[in-house]
């Protein structure tokens, strides 16, 4: 007899994890997070942060997040 769960099942890809809980938070952002802010920012006319080079890949994550929302595209 075969169980099937497939309805039960979540698919991976739409599943989110806060960038608080990533195992690799802490690391530098990645190249592409630094270019798609760097687009956003200029996207809502805002100037890149000081800090722009020492964000760290959850850091980046929430700011790209914000950024999203207030063009509404998040």
């Amino acid at each position: 007899m075969t169980n099937d769960h497939s309805t039960d099942a979540v698919d991976p890809g739409t599943a989110e994890k806060d960038p608080a809980d990533w195992t690799t938070g802490d690391e530098p952002m990645t190249g592409p997070q630094r270019s798609y802010l760097e687009t956003l920012l200029q996207q809502a006319g805002q100037e890149a942060p000081e800090d722009l080079d020492t964000l760290s890949k959850a850091e980046a994550s929430r700011r790209i997040d914000a950024l999203q929302d207030a063009a509404g595209r998040g």
